[in-house]
């Protein structure tokens, strides 16, 4: 997982794959809180943005997630959310089999678990190894978020 903000993203130290670029690109020039909740592509199925909005839920109706086709980039237009992650590793009871058709896997829980807080402005760029937690509510209060999470197609990096 890499971390990042996109007040900071032309400073960090970050070599990314040209089509990761291509989407923080993305990300930074839209305005997604004036967008409707959708599906924008930015190259084909190979690399698209969902935009959505959602109330955070409580920790544990969370369930931690994994993808192999896609690498996730989550990124916080507006709100904020508690992201739990952990490396993927067999010490990980997954809750059903991996769903091809909707490129994920959920496990019981992380181990272990670490969090982060993302808020507007940041992202995360989450790899097949990494497992993730996404919408939890931060320090259990719900609150409304917009966020967009890019899809950029494994065999395109």
């Amino acid at each position: 997982m890499i971390i990042g903000s996109m007040d900071t993203l032309d400073e960090n130290h970050v070599d990314y794959p040209a089509i990761i670029k291509k989407a923080l690109d993305f990300l930074r020039s839209n305005d997604f809180t004036q967008m409707e909740d959708g599906k924008y592509p930015i190259e084909g199925d190979k690399c698209f943005a969902n935009v959505q909005r959602y109330l955070t839920r409580p920790e544990e109706d969370c369930k931690p997630e994994t993808h192999c086709k896609y690498v996730d980039i989550q990124f916080m237009a507006e709100g904020e959310e508690f992201m739990g992650w952990c490396p993927l590793s067999p010490d990980l009871e997954e809750c059903a089999p991996y769903d091809a058709e909707r490129d994920v896997t959920f496990y019981k829980a992380l181990v272990p678990d670490s969090s982060i807080v993302l808020s507007p402005g940041c992202f995360a760029v989450l790899y097949p190894e990494d497992v993730h937690r996404p919408q939890a509510a931060v320090n259990g209060v719900s609150g409304k978020v917009t966020k967009v999470v890019v899809k950029v197609a494994v065999d395109s990096l």
